[in-house]
């Protein structure tokens, strides 16, 4: 995780001479070619900055500014479009295709890579890294401020329970994730942990009915049956397992919707804790 931290503090630096103060001004046609890097720039600079989104911005479940990217251009992510669009910043991932990035390389343009955000330190060095980059470093450090004064009010209420974040097809989530780093934000112990899991996992069904974990959180979209990888999340061996359901917009990528998914994480935790204490007391 440091080393993540790093490496994007050295490239925020990169950015700061067209960024901080130079003749040129902040940029004017940012393009996104990076999921997660959609949520930053939506949170962070001028929608007349934004060229285009990467494909998937509108796409309600999997990005969580899908709303906002209605309302923004999209771009279809080949060389072409991106060109076309005259981007003076490309924000990407470090792992798109090399002929892609190397032609839309060069001139005037500046690209950004921004790597999976695997923690909430990962988050805040991004978010410093496109405000500076976009020309609002100032944003940045408000973002910052809100979300901190959000998740300070998130009671960590899991009190060591075990959860298990179960994906459909039997993958389990592990250590070093940032499903993992919300889990201890709410005082939850991850199975794959305990179990000396890496960080995907398969974890057969009699696997994890052995293990009995507190609590299973699962994808909201697997709430139905919809095929044969999430028909054995809902098999009866699992039904005594606390369920917790969290958008994948919410979690497939770092940035400001990190503070919704720990606040529906820590209600949910809140809500079964204090249904199975009325059940006691009952009995």
């Amino acid at each position: 995780m440091k080393a993540i931290v790093l490496r994007l503090a050295a490239m925020s630096a990169a950015c700061l001479p067209m960024t901080a103060g130079a003749a040129s001004g902040p940029p004017q046609r940012i393009v996104s070619l990076n999921l997660c890097a959609d949520q930053y720039l939506m949170a962070l600079a001028d929608p007349g900055q934004i060229a285009a989104l990467s494909a998937f911005a509108r796409d309600p479940a999997m990005s969580a500014g899908a709303a906002l990217a209605a309302r923004l251009p999209v771009a279809r992510g080949n060389a072409e479009d991106v060109l076309s669009r005259k981007p003076d910043l490309i924000l990407a991932s470090p792992y798109r295709r090399r002929e892609l990035l190397a032609a839309i390389k060069g001139g005037e343009r500046i690209t950004v890579n921004l790597p999976p955000a695997e923690s909430y330190a990962d988050i805040l060095a991004q978010i410093r890294l496109v405000a500076a980059a976009v020309g609002h470093p100032d944003r940045g450090e408000a973002l910052i401020r809100r979300m901190e004064a959000d998740l300070a009010t998130i009671p960590a209420n899991g009190h060591g329970q075990v959860a298990a974040y179960y994906q459909r097809r039997g993958y389990m989530t592990g250590t070093g994730t940032l499903i993992d780093d919300l889990m201890a934000r709410v005082g939850l112990v991850n199975l794959a942990g305990k179990l000396g899991k890496g960080p995907l996992a398969r974890v057969s069904l009699e696997e994890m009915v052995a293990a009995a974990p507190d609590y299973l959180i699962v994808e909201s979209a697997t709430g139905t049956v919809a095929d044969q990888g999430t028909e054995m999340l809902h098999h009866p061996a699992l039904s005594r397992i606390a369920r917790i359901a969290l958008p994948q917009a919410w979690t497939v990528c770092g940035g400001p919707a990190y503070v919704a998914a720990a606040r529906s994480l820590a209600e949910q935790v809140g809500r079964i804790r204090g249904a199975r204490q009325l059940s006691a007391q009952r009995h």
